[in-house]
């Protein structure tokens, strides 16, 4: 009996939809080529994960084929009609320059075969080694519509950020095993990242983010964690390109005071209202004003940062909750919800993150482990 493909695989049907709803952008812009040329783009449109290290590019034409450029042959399918490759290295080593080899062999196919007129591409990362010896029309920045496109997640970018937020559970509950007194927070990090690794069965793609005891986040230490101290875990490690991003917070002594306990509870409630509320057309900005007047009555307390973000190919996406953008929730966004409220009494403060994935009538938990302190 043949073996069930893995979920977690390149999905070369998912990459060719979703280069079928760039084609719709580019015919409404009038272009005739997209050239990307960030890792996460060509993730999404092609398929495979380029390391950073990397710097591969992939042009869409208004006919629908796609080229990339990659610096070896992929090991696994790519929805791309030709792959051509540059010299990423020389005797095993590195190259610098391999932004202007992997330009240099695009413009060669491009000029020899389709020469574009009117061009796309992202203007934050695309420079002129690529655009210049093209006879086109630089026409506009296709980076936001890229952006607006990751918002919606396909299924197997779904699979790929379950697996993902699997992997905070993981090291969730092994945090839950081994904090005391006197544990060092760089044993805490190291325990960690095997208890992520032993769930995805591969090495991650991202670590991120919060380690420290007794702060509001930070980098983990060579120091030994406080009684008395709250452990603030902030995790956001990344499956196969895609990011976690959840909070959980453990009393040192397991003895939380009355005083932290009281806060806790006050952040909770801004969870029942996220699952209350949100629904596709809810005001994000709506939604931080909302959760940031209920915190603020927690006084002497206080909550002076977002209260989430999309999360995707890069830790941070939309929607942006959060009162300097003016996102809207859309069906199909996976969202990170981390209210929280410091103060020296609280010995820093308490953290609390969930993920969510907004569905057609609200949203669906995607982080049921446990909140307790």
């Amino acid at each position: 009996m043949a073996e069930a493909p893995s979920p977690y695989e390149i999905d070369i049907a998912a990459c060719r939809l979703r280069q079928q709803r760039l084609l719709a952008v580019m015919e409404r812009l009038g272009l005739d080529l997209v050239i990307v040329t960030q890792n996460q783009h060509v993730q999404y449109l092609v398929g495979p994960r380029f390391d950073w290290v990397f710097s591969p590019a992939a042009a869409i034409g208004a006919d629908g084929h796609v080229t990339l450029v990659a610096p070896h042959e992929p090991k696994e399918p790519v929805a791309a009609d030709r792959t051509l490759t540059y010299e990423a290295k020389s005797f095993s080593t590195l190259r610098n320059d391999q932004r202007q080899k992997s330009s240099q062999m695009l413009i060669k196919w491009l000029n020899g075969h389709a020469p574009p007129r009117r061009l796309g591409v992202e203007f934050s990362s695309c420079g002129p080694e690529l655009t210049s010896p093209l006879d086109a029309e630089l026409v506009g920045d296709i980076e936001p519509h890229l952006y607006e496109l990751r918002r919606r997640k396909d299924p197997d970018e779904l699979a790929r950020l379950r697996k993902a937020i699997a992997g905070t559970a993981a090291m969730h509950a092994r945090a839950r095993e081994i904090i005391e007194p006197g544990v060092n927070e760089l044993y805490v990090f190291n325990e960690l990242q095997a208890a992520a690794v032993g769930e995805y069965g591969e090495m991650m793609t991202g670590t991120g983010n919060d380690y420290a005891s007794g702060e509001r986040g930070g980098h983990p230490r060579d120091r030994k964690i406080e009684a008395g101290e709250l452990y603030i875990l902030d995790l956001g490690p990344a499956f196969r390109g895609y990011f976690a991003d959840n909070t959980r917070v453990t009393a040192v002594n397991r003895k939380p005071t009355d005083e932290q306990h009281k806060a806790w509870e006050h952040i909770l409630k801004v969870f029942s209202l996220v699952e209350r509320s949100v629904k596709p057309g809810k005001s994000c900005k709506a939604l931080f004003q909302e959760a940031y007047d209920w915190l603020n009555q927690a006084t002497p307390w206080v909550f002076n940062h977002h209260l989430g973000h999309g999360i995707g190919l890069f830790p941070h996406e939309a929607p942006h909750l959060n009162p300097n953008w003016d996102d809207t929730f859309q069906a199909g966004e996976v969202f990170a919800v981390e209210p929280g409220l410091y103060g020296e009494g609280l010995r820093r403060g308490i953290r609390l993150e969930n993920d969510y994935l907004v569905t057609e009538t609200g949203v669906e938990l995607l982080t049921p482990f446990p909140l307790e302190l």
